[in-house]
């Protein structure tokens, strides 16, 4: 069973709650390592992804066809130790990495790679 991403809601720019302590915290979870992880997207969500071991670690996205029929799958993209990576595919509501759930479909090779996901607020971009 795949691990669930919940997506962390940015606030906006004249929330406000801005300096509320806590109010712009956000975590990285522990993924489930060869297991997947989904996120469930709405086109507002920027993925973030942590090495947190002593060791090179990867992630992968599982794309799904869009409509050509099209794949281009983010495979075992290598992090080092420390790396941190920001990965876009939540950025829209195209084919293309969302599948009919809308789930996005993650896995690292490791629990030490960590995940995370910002949601811009509604509105954006604009």
């Amino acid at each position: 069973m795949a691990g669930t991403i919940t997506a962390y809601q940015i606030l906006d720019a004249f929330a406000a709650t801005l300096n509320t302590a806590g109010a712009l915290d956000f975590t990285f979870a522990s993924s489930s390592g060869s297991a997947t992880d989904q996120l469930t997207g709405n086109g507002r969500d920027i993925i973030l992804a942590y090495n947190s071991g002593s060791a090179t670690g990867t992630v992968s996205v599982t794309s799904v066809a869009d409509e050509k029929n099209r794949t281009g799958n983010i495979s075992s993209y290598s992090m080092a130790a420390g790396d941190f990576a920001c990965i876009p595919v939540g950025l829209t509501n195209n084919k293309g990495w969302m599948d009919s759930s809308k789930k996005i479909t993650i896995t690292t090779s490791d629990a030490d790679v960590k995940l995370a996901a910002l949601r811009l607020p509604d509105g954006y971009p604009s």
